[in-house]
C-alpha cells in the first residue's frame, strides 16, 4: 500500500476494484463501508460479482472476468477527452502522458461495454467525472487484479488512473493493495521472492550479490534469479528439481491445476513439509516438521500498510512444535553455518544492517510507536504515506497498455467462466479455519454460485449436486443459485478440499512476475444422472 489504513476517514472517496473487501479484509471493508454509509464519502466499485459493497456505491460495474484493463482504459479515456484529469501533477510529476493518451484514444464506453459485458456505458462517464471530483480518492485493489495473466499490467493500470487523478503522493489517495494474509507483506520485506535480497533488493544485481556476500560471510551467492512455485513444479515434472522444503505452504490445495502440482510432488525425490498441521501437500512430504502456530511464536510480521509489528508468545508450544527460525537454524547448522541466533531479535537486528527500509526500526520502538518502512533512521518516524514529493525513479511513469484477453476463452464445449477466491467464514486453504469446529459449522461444504438463468437453461436445483468441469479436471458440488455472479460465470470459494476449485483451474502465468490465473478459465457444468 501507498498509503495507510488510518487514512480512510481522509478520502473522499474509494474506488474497490477486483477486492471482495467486507469478506477478505472485513476490518479494513466495515470502514469504508462506515465512511460510505454514515459520512457520505462516495463509492465506485468494479466486480464480476455482487459483492456486498457493490450495495452501497454510487457506480457499481459487473464486468466479465479478465477485463480490468478495459475499463480502466475506458475511465482514464474520459478524464483527457473532457479534460479533468490532474493537469498539474501529470506536468510536474509524470511522463509517458502522451504515449498513454493515444493508446486510450479507441477506448470509448461502448467500445469498454462491449469487451467488458456490461449494459450500462453511460456510467462509465459518470464515474469518471465523479472520480475527478473526488480529492483525493483512494485505491483499493486485491487478487481481483493481480491473478490474471496480465496481473502486471493490471497493477500498471491502477497507477495509471491515481496519477492521472493526482491522486499519488497525498493522504487519503494511493494505489493500495490489500495482502491476502497477515504477513504476506513481510514474507516479501525479507526476500522470500526467487527475484530478490531482502527490501527488493535484485540478485541479478552484482553490487547486492557482494553486500550480501559480505555481510553473510559467505562466496558463490549466484545472481540467477530462482523460479516461482509454478515454474518448481514444472521443474520437478521435467527432472530439474529433486527435492522442495515447504514451509507455511499448501500448493495441494493452493496452486492452480491440482492435478498437475501432485503429479509434481510425486515425481520428487524428497519434499520436507514444515506446517501446524497435517495439511493436504504434507500427505505427499517424506518429512513432516511440526512448527508453532502464532500465539505459540514470538517475532514481527509486516502488515499490508507496511507497518512492522511485534508478535507475543501467548501460549507454550503445542508437543513437538518448534519456532519456524529455530528449526530452519538446527538444520542449517547440521550442514555446516554457523548460525549462532538465540532469540528472532538476533534476526532482525542482522536484517537492519543489510536493508535500508528497515534500518531505523528496532524491537523497543514498535512496542511503543506505529512504524511503517521506509524507516532508515532510528529517529526517523517512519513513512505514512510514499511518493510524497517524488517517486522513487524520479517521475512517474505513465505505462501505455492495451487489453489483453485471458489465456482461455470460452468455446461449444466449454462455454462457461469460473472464477475462485474466498469467504468470509474460511481463509485460504482451510489448514486452519476448518480445524475451527464453530467456523467449519458455519460453512461446511463447498458450493459453486450460478445465475439463476444458467440454473434455469440447465434445469438445477438449488443445492443439487452437479459436476463442474475444465480441461484439468472434473468436481462434483452443489448449486447456489444466487444472482451474485453475471449469466455465463461461476464463483466457486477454493478453501474445500472435498471439492476443490484448483482441480479446475489454469496454470497458465503472467509473463513479468508468474503470478497464475486463478481468476478466469473455461468450464461446462453438467447435471449429474440420478
Amino acid at each position: 500500500m501507498t498509503n495507510s489504513i488510518r487514512e480512510i476517514p481522509l478520502s473522499a472517496g474509494f474506488f474497490v476494484i477486483g477486492s471482495n473487501t467486507t469478506e477478505n479484509h472485513p476490518v479494513m471493508g466495515s470502514m469504508i463501508k462506515n465512511a460510505v454509509i454514515n459520512n457520505g464519502k462516495k463509492l465506485i466499485v468494479v466486480d464480476p460479482r455482487e459483492i456486498e459493497l457493490s450495495r452501497y456505491a454510487d457506480y457499481y460495474f459487473q464486468i466479465k472476468p479478465g477485463t480490468n484493463i478495459a475499463i480502466l482504459n475506458g475511465f482514464m479515456h474520459i478524464l483527457i477527452k473532457e479534460g479533468l484529469y490532474d493537469k498539474a501533477f501529470v506536468e510536474t510529476r509524470t511522463e509517458g502522458f502522451q504515449e498513454l493518451a493515444k493508446t486510450l484514444e479507441k477506448y470509448t464506453p461502448e467500445y469498454v461495454a462491449e469487451i467488458c459485458g456490461l449494459n450500462n456505458p453511460e456510467d462509465i462517464p459518470k464515474a469518471a467525472r465523479l472520480m475527478a471530483e473526488l480529492k483525493p480518492m483512494a485505491l483499493y485493489y486485491s487478487m481481483g487484479i493481480t491473478q490474471f495473466v496480465s496481473g502486471v499490467n493490471n497493477v500498471k493500470s491502477t497507477a495509471n488512473l491515481q496519477m492521472l487523478l493526482g491522486n499519488m503522493g497525498v493522504p487519503g489517495g494511493g494505489v493500495n493493495p490489500l495482502r491476502g494474509q497477515n504477513n504476506v507483506q513481510g514474507a516479501c520485506d525479507m526476500g522470500a521472492l526467487p527475484v530478490s535480497y531482502p527490501a527488493y533488493q535484485p540478485v541479478a544485481n552484482e553490487e547486492n550479490k557482494a553486500k550480501f556476500e559480505k555481510a553473510w560471510g559467505v562466496n558463490g551467492l549466484s545472481a540467477k534469479p530462482g523460479l516461482t512455485i509454478v515454474e518448481m513444479f514444472n521443474a520437478a515434472i521435467g527432472g530439474q528439481l529433486k527435492a522442495v522444503y515447504g514451509m507455511g505452504e499448501n500448493p495441494v490445495m493452493s496452486d492452480p491445476n491440482q492435478h498437475h502440482i501432485i503429479e509434481a510432488l510425486e515425481a520428487l525425490e524428497f519434499l520436507v513439509v514444515q506446517d501446524i498441521f497435517l495439511t493436504e501437500t504434507a500427505q505427499y512430504a517424506d518429512v513432516v516438521l511440526p512448527s508453532c502456530a502464532f500465539l505459540e511464536k514470538q517475532g514481527t510480521v509486516s502488515n499490508t500498510e507496511r507497518r512492522v509489528q511485534p508478535m507475543h508468545q501467548v501460549l507454550p508450544p503445542h508437543g513437538e512444535a518448534r519456532d519456524d527460525w529455530w528449526i530452519i537454524a538446527e538444520i542449517a547448522k547440521r550442514m555446516g553455518a554457523k548460525w549462532d541466533y538465540a532469540k528472532p531479535e538476533d534476526i532482525f537486528e542482522e536484517l537492519r544492517t543489510v536493508t535500508p527500509s528497515y534500518a531505523g526500526i528496532t524491537y523497543g520502538r514498535i512496542e511503543k510507536e506505529l512504524i511503517q518502512w521506509p524507516c532508515p533512521t532510528t529517529d526517523h518516524p517512519g513513512t505514512q504515506y510514499l511518493h510524497k514529493d517524488r517517486f522513487s525513479r524520479g517521475l512517474g511513469l505513465f505505462t501505455a497498455i492495451d487489453y489483453t484477453p485471458p489465456a482461455e476463452g470460452t468455446d461449444a464445449e466449454y462455454p462457461m467462466i469460473l472464477t475462485t477466491g474466498r469467504i468470509l467464514e474460511h481463509f485460504h486453504t482451510g489448514t486452519m479455519t476448518r480445524n475451527s469446529r464453530i467456523l467449519d459449522e458455519l460453512v461446511p461444504e463447498g458450493f459453486v454460485q450460478i445465475n439463476p438463468n444458467d440454473a434455469s437453461n440447465y434445469n438445477i436445483a438449488d443445492n443439487e449436486v452437479i459436476s463442474i468441469s475444465s480441461r484439468r479436471g472434473s468436481i462434483r458440488i452443489k448449486a447456489k443459485i444466487t444472482n451474485k455472479p453475471k449469466p455465463n460465470v461461476l464463483f466457486m470459494p477454493f478453501h474445500f478440499y472435498e471439492a476443490a476449485a484448483n482441480v479446475l483451474t489454469i496454470d497458465a502465468l503472467d509473463p513479468a512476475c508468474k503470478i497464475p490465473e486463478y481468476k478466469v478459465c473455461s468450464c461446462r457444468i453438467e447435471k449429474i444422472a440420478q
